[in-house]
């Protein structure tokens, strides 16, 4: 029999077992251990992984730790996702990289990539359609890049994705780690999803909203703007060069570390994220569109939302492009970016 061509580190073979497992009648086991909201503690992601370990051979559906560190470009110390995951990991996890699952096709960063770019992404990472797959963040960062890759899952249509809250915690709390370089997992074949465009804002659409702004007869869709305050108001400039700084008409800015503890920067508990959702005046009986900067500490604001119950699931949206697109789209003319500051 042939040999199934290697793909870079990663090799075919699971599909095996799955066939075998069908062939002699027999069902696989459902998972011994689910996590009973979206952020999980590392405690619970712990136990969950000694009971469910990715093991290349086991057909039950695995709980997969899935690392997806990122910087901005401007770090100051010029780190990179992959240089903090070879330097100390959860034990077994696999590095999904936010820098090439993305459309490639697009001028802006880190717009969702086609379903067949992310297909194929899962596929090489090993993991299957029933995993159950826990994105976790930096240490160094705590809270920053895992909800845009929690989110694109879930825009994807994968069923069981959570959040680790966090990472941090997770080393503070001496639970094992590991490091050195990436090692070989299976590969196996994932279906080419849908995506749930239902749940992520175009420019088209936000610019409808910011025209919209203090008209009468509009719907009252509520922007809410993850940026630092000095970007938000145009007093600080943007991280990537000849980007203006400022806002849409209209947006709510709340930065998305106020969200984070200010010590272990996960998550804040659900009644501190309603009042600082409330404080910040947004009504949680509108719709509600997050961005940012390129869309990933948007998803910050929008699993702070989901965490605490704030606002109709079905009335909230990401926008993809976020501010990057933003500027670089609207006219001067259409005094869509506003400032407060100059700069």
């Amino acid at each position: 029999m042939m040999r199934a061509p290697r793909l870079v580190l990663y090799r075919a073979g699971t599909e095996f077992f799955s066939a075998f497992s069908a062939a002699r009648g027999l069902r696989p086991s459902i998972t011994k251990r689910s996590f009973s909201s979206y952020l999980v503690s590392p405690k619970e992601l712990h136990e969950a992984l000694k009971k469910n370990p990715p093991s290349p051979i086991s057909t039950d559906p695995r709980v997969i730790p899935l690392c997806s560190s990122w910087f901005l470009p401007n770090d100051a110390e010029s780190r990179t996702g992959i240089q903090v995951f070879r330097k100390q990991r959860i034990p077994k996890a696999r590095f999904f990289d936010l820098d090439k699952v993305i459309d490639r096709r697009s001028p802006y960063p880190h717009m969702l990539p086609s379903t067949k770019d992310f297909a194929a992404a899962m596929s090489e990472l090993g993991i299957r359609k029933e995993d159950v797959v826990v994105v976790y963040d930096t240490k160094e960062l705590g809270i920053f890049s895992a909800p845009r890759v929690g989110w694109t899952l879930k825009i994807f249509g994968h069923p069981k994705v959570h959040i680790l809250n966090n990472f941090r915690t997770w080393v503070d709390e001496g639970l094992p780690t590991e490091s050195g370089e990436v090692y070989s997992v299976e590969c196996c074949a994932y279906p080419i999803p849908e995506v749930d465009t239902a749940k992520v804002a175009s420019y088209e659409e936000v610019r409808e909203v910011a025209l919209d702004h203090n008209k009468e007869g509009a719907e009252g869709v509520q922007i809410i703007d993850a940026r630092s305050a000095g970007r938000f108001t145009g007093a600080a400039p943007e991280p990537r060069p000849g980007l203006s700084s400022g806002h849409m008409p209209g947006a709510v800015n709340i930065p998305f570390d106020a969200v984070l503890d200010p010590s272990s920067k996960a998550f804040l508990p659900a009644d501190n994220l309603r009042e600082i959702f409330q404080k910040a005046g947004v009504d949680p009986g509108k719709p509600i569109i997050s961005s940012c900067g390129t869309g990933v500490t948007a998803c910050v604001i929008e699993t702070a939302l989901e965490e605490a119950q704030f606002g109709s699931p079905e009335r909230r949206r990401v926008y993809d492009g976020s501010w990057t697109e933003w500027a670089q789209r609207v006219s001067p003319s259409d005094s869509l970016i506003v400032k407060t500051v100059e700069n």
